[in-house]
């Protein structure tokens, strides 16, 4: 053989190896119920259907939604065999689930899955697979769905006491005033709030944070050394082991929300001999003692066991209080668990009736309230002074005051709580009747009725809503209908995309343009517009409402020096409509 003909025939082999590689590959892989789990899902991933299409986001209301981020393979299995419920066997490339992510069918979170892409082909060759199901394929989905289940996580919660909740435990387990938490680290919001799992690690500042208080308050629980209310007994000695246990106990049992077990309680009594003896003084022991039990995770944490728990009903006073009151429960609560008070619904409703009548259940439903609202950013707001002179905090305190008012009228004189909404009153006082163009009360924060036609109605024509969702010069349309979105409707709509530019075009005397007219950018801008049509066009509906909540009836523009100033005048258009709403404009 030549080498020529060598050549040849290598380079025939080759052809047929590279002709056969291309038929395997234009092959589609074998299917099964896998195929959705390691081909699909990690697509849909990858497009971010699950930020809208989830228990809070923005397509909830669709009957699509993706399991948790904590999913395993069996769940991300069993939901992609759930789509068969979605689509059309009798045309699969008309399937719903096609058609909307692909935006062939108007899609309001716009292109995800790029038509005539890989992508694309391997979202319908799973539909294909699910178009072949028979009836006893339906059956097997169904036992396969339910097996899913199975790996849920059990209903064993773990949850750190909140800042809030660790004062007013402090407050109420020993008497101590001082806010020990104020000082700690500031807690994250997520998901609105300062209660949520994923917020609640402990850093080592925190745990140092945690130690200083211990020390303070298990010193100031015997001020001057004179036992006070944390001792029920009185010691004969030194160390008293009856008195030890009885303290050790009755203590325990309030820190830790719980009876303590034998093991627990000798372990504590020991530790408070060592100390008495150590130092000549049963207080010292028992300091030490509170001070070991405000470092535990029994009374950092709330540990809830759910069924079968041993605690269970005292789980169940802890529920309620830390709920109802933001605290630990009171001894009626505990004796309840203690005496069996607490396993029916009609017990526990019954004693939620009575907590509900105490006046803890206030602070509680404002500390809700002052979260959900994310009154901090009110009281920590700034605004430019040479066009706002007349705000200052003192006005931002009002405007949570006034806020504070509505709810609590609402909530505990038994009123229609949509009123929150739609209220055609108000609580305020003069400074705030003034900004709003009303009579002033006749008290401080008194109740003053809107005039017929007054722009104004419930919590959005409050001065703390339009001052959150504004910045320190300007209004934010984007900012107004993402309160709406995110605090009203329960929706989280996606962060935009990394990289993306959210500068709005520069407002100059020669080119004076509205909000609307510079948002305009967004809604036309692809990567832009598919969660700006969400939320800007709810918020330009406020723009006759500054950035401290006060009417105009146009948009005024200043350019030129600040003593001279050139003043534009623009007309406002506040039409808007809810995306995803049908007949929605207003």
């Amino acid at each position: 053989m030549t080498f020529r003909t060598f050549r040849l025939r290598a380079a025939g082999f080759a052809a047929l190896l590279i002709a056969s590689a291309a038929v395997c590959l234009a092959q589609p892989p074998e299917v099964d119920d896998s195929y959705f789990a390691d081909r699909v899902y990690p697509i849909l991933h990858e497009a971010q259907c699950a930020l809208c299409h989830a228990d809070n986001g923005v397509a909830s209301a669709t009957s699509l939604e993706f399991p948790e981020p904590t999913a395993n393979r069996e769940q991300i299995i069993a939901f992609g065999l759930q789509l068969r419920d979605l689509i059309d066997p009798d045309d699969p490339e008309q399937s719903w689930v096609l058609l909307k992510p692909t935006n062939r069918e108007e899609h309001t979170g716009g292109v995800r899955i790029e038509p005539g892409s890989s992508e694309e082909q391997r979202l319908l060759t799973w539909i294909r697979y699910l178009v072949t199901f028979d009836e006893e394929d339906h059956a097997r989905v169904d036992r396969l769905v339910a097996d899913s289940r199975k790996y849920e996580l059990q209903p064993l919660s773990i949850r750190r006491l909140t800042h809030s909740q660790y004062n007013n435990t402090v407050r109420d387990l020993l008497g101590d005033l001082s806010n020990p938490a104020s000082h700690f680290p500031a807690e994250d919001f997520v998901n609105g709030f300062q209660n949520q799992l994923a917020a609640q690690g402990v850093s080592p500042i925190q745990a140092e944070a945690y130690s200083a208080a211990a020390e303070r308050l298990a010193q100031a629980a015997f001020r001057g050394g004179d036992p006070q209310s944390p001792l029920p007994c009185e010691p004969t000695s030194p160390f008293t082991v009856e008195c030890a246990r009885e303290f050790v106990a009755t203590f325990g049992l309030r820190a830790f929300r719980r009876p303590l077990d034998d093991g627990e309680i000798q372990r504590y009594v020991e530790l408070l001999k060592m100390e008495a003896e150590r130092t000549g003084e049963f207080v010292c022991g028992a300091q030490l003692v509170i001070e070991t039990m405000l470092q535990s995770p029994h009374f950092l944490y709330r540990i809830e066991r759910g069924p079968g728990s041993p605690n269970r009903q005292f789980e169940t006073a802890s529920r309620l209080s830390y709920f109802l009151w933001d605290t630990m429960p009171d001894d009626d609560l505990l004796q309840a668990a203690a005496s069996g008070e607490l396993a029916t619904r009609e017990q526990v409703e019954a004693y939620a009736r009575r907590m509900l009548n105490d006046d803890r259940a206030r602070g509680a439903f404002e500390e809700f309230l002052s979260q959900w609202l994310r009154f901090d950013r009110v009281l920590g707001a700034t605004r430019d002074r040479r066009r706002f002179r007349g705000f200052n905090s003192e006005t931002a305190i009002a405007m949570t005051e006034e806020t504070r008012r509505l709810f609590n009228h609402l909530v505990w004189n038994d009123e229609n709580f949509l009123e929150f909404l739609t209220a055609d009153y108000t609580f305020i006082n003069n400074e705030l009747a003034e900004l709003y163009g009303l009579e002033p009360p006749t008290e401080p924060f008194g109740r003053v009725t809107y005039p017929e036609d007054s722009p104004r109605g419930g919590i959005l024509g409050h001065g703390t809503v339009l001052l959150l969702t504004s910045k320190p010069s300007e209004t934010s349309p984007t900012a107004r209908g993402l309160f709406v979105r995110n605090q009203l409707l329960g929706q989280e709509v996606p962060p935009p995309p990394a990289g993306v530019s959210t500068e709005l075009p520069e407002v100059t005397e020669d080119r004076p343009m509205t909000n609307r007219e510079r948002l305009s950018l967004h809604l036309s801008n692809e990567s832009c517009s598919a969660c700006h049509k969400l939320i800007d066009p709810i918020g330009l509906a406020f723009e006759q409402f500054n950035a401290v909540g006060e009417f105009e009836e146009k948009m005024s523009l200043r350019f030129g020096s600040r003593r001279d100033p050139k003043v534009v005048e623009l007309d406002i258009d506040t039409t808007a409509f809810i995306q995803g709403v049908e007949n929605s404009e207003f």
